[in-house]
């Protein structure tokens, strides 16, 4: 549904309906963070839970060339040098994790802050296309999240299945918040 917002938003701004795209963006903001929401709390839970499992799935890095936005692009970046410099699945896989729900967070306030100002009318036209890269990385964060998920589920034993999926469903069941610091300094 967000995709469909944003996407409906840009529409109206292309044929001059600036009022009703703004609204359209706040829209989509709200949407959006429903979704990152949920999302973070996943992933939380899965590295969690990734702690307690014998052999954590392997994973690879995330490819910085799938992403198009600096906070993004900053991460990945991180996610590989770190991939390369820590070894053993369960680290890799955790770290993975912890990046990706970084990314989802801050693409999130990123999109959020945007969708403000150009609600307000205050953003530049360059806004818009910030919009669209930040929507972009967001679903690349989500097919990775997916990816990383089916890993996880295939080295998950069966008898934790349950556990895993009241912590999946109930995220305050067990929160763990696991959130790495970037600096603003391109890898």
């Amino acid at each position: 549904m967000t995709s469909v917002a944003l996407d409906d938003s840009l529409t109206m701004r292309a044929r001059g309906e600036l009022v009703c795209a703004g609204r359209q963006v706040e829209l989509s903001a709200v949407l959006l963070d429903r979704l990152s929401s949920a999302l973070v709390s996943f992933c939380d839970s899965l590295a969690a839970r990734a702690r307690f499992i014998q052999q954590a799935p392997a994973v690879e890095p995330l490819n910085a060339e799938f992403f198009r936005g600096n906070t993004a692009l900053t991460a990945a970046r991180w996610n590989t040098l770190l991939h390369h410099a820590v070894f053993g699945e369960r680290p890799r896989f955790i770290s993975k994790l912890k990046i990706l729900s970084n990314i989802i967070g801050q693409i999130d306030q990123e999109f959020h802050d945007t969708a403000n100002k150009i609600s307000k009318g205050s953003g530049p036209v360059a806004s818009w296309e910030l919009l669209e890269s930040l929507h972009y990385d967001f679903n690349t964060c989500l097919r990775e999240t997916e990816i990383v998920l089916k890993s996880f589920l295939r080295a998950l034993p069966a008898d934790q299945l349950a556990a895993f999926t009241l912590e999946a469903q109930n995220p305050r069941a067990r929160r763990l918040r696991l959130r790495p610091r970037f600096s603003r300094v391109p890898a």
